[in-house]
């Protein structure tokens, strides 16, 4: 029984070595290429060692520094309001649907859950978001889309509150003479760190993430989140090499396009890499408890 324990516990540490490198190994030739020679990697391919180093990519986007930092704040504002708001909206909608006493809570959560499984579209969506909430050009077109699209959230946050939260405890809070708010944030909220710090991190991950909303709804410049910015610059990269004259065509031709694009997706990603392992410990627990017991 040690002799088949210890070959089992073998096998899985080994299993998620080979999984955490599978994971690992593309970020790694992502940061090699970024700082590989714009002709090495057209001539030789991507490798996980530059052959030739080269910081030409991260040059370029320094040379665009007050565009990219304009970039970083604006994303970093729609991220953290983001979150707070998306949080806030799941858990006001989870906590009452998680009390039996709440009236009509299961037309509630079948209405949450349909859209889950269907979308009007975008066209439909533009109409509303430009038309009726007339937020076009502004920076809750990047924050208010995502607040309507987190029935996941609501439903894992529900479950999460049903089956760990004691029913006694709300009862004696309100035996007490706590109102249903100060038993929500100062009972309830304290004791769901776990399914609140997963839900806040994903939130925060989408909405650092975003790219279609700004395509979408911004135009301005100034509103450009770093997704987006990154996006446009790629693109500008793109038109110039396709249509300028000859003359200024060989030195275009020389701009580092491809490890651009790495550099692009190093600052794109490194925020989120940093902030993860803060909000690892919280992952098993909260999405364990709040999806998979019923």
């Amino acid at each position: 029984m040690l002799k088949e324990s210890r070959s089992l516990s073998w096998f899985s540490h080994i299993t998620m070595f080979l999984f955490a490198a599978a994971c690992l190994v593309p970020f790694v030739l992502l940061i090699s290429a970024s700082f590989t020679d714009q002709d090495t990697i057209v001539a030789h391919g991507y490798s996980f060692i530059p052959q030739v180093f080269s910081t030409d990519a991260y040059d370029y986007l320094i040379s665009r520094g007050a565009e990219i930092g304009r970039s970083y704040g604006v994303t970093v504002f729609v991220t953290v309001v983001g979150t707070v708001l998306g949080l806030a909206v799941s858990t006001l909608l989870a906590y009452p649907l998680s009390r039996s006493v709440t009236p009509h809570r299961n037309l509630i959560m079948f209405l949450i859950f349909f859209t889950m499984l269907f979308h009007g579209g975008l066209v439909p969506s533009y109409l509303v978001y430009t038309q009726i909430f007339h937020i076009k050009n502004s920076i809750w077109a990047l924050i208010l889309p995502g607040l309507l699209t987190n029935g996941y959230y609501i439903m894992m946050m529900r479950t999460f509150f049903k089956t760990t939260i004691p029913p006694a405890l709300i009862e004696s809070a309100q035996m007490d003479g706590a109102s249903e708010y100060r038993t929500l944030w100062s009972i309830v909220a304290p004791l769901s760190t776990p399914v609140l710090a997963t839900i806040g991190m994903f939130t925060a991950i989408m909405y650092w993430n975003d790219w279609q909303n700004g395509m979408v709804y911004i135009t301005n410049p100034d509103l450009f989140s770093v997704q987006n910015l990154l996006n446009r610059i790629m693109q500008d990269i793109q038109f110039l090499q396709s249509n300028m004259a000859s003359s200024s065509g060989d030195a275009l031709q020389k701009m580092p396009t491809d490890s651009v694009k790495m550099a692009m997706a190093v600052i794109g990603a490194l925020p989120i890499l940093i902030a993860y392992p803060f909000f690892q410990q919280y992952f098993v627990k909260g999405i364990m408890i709040g999806a998979v017991k019923g």
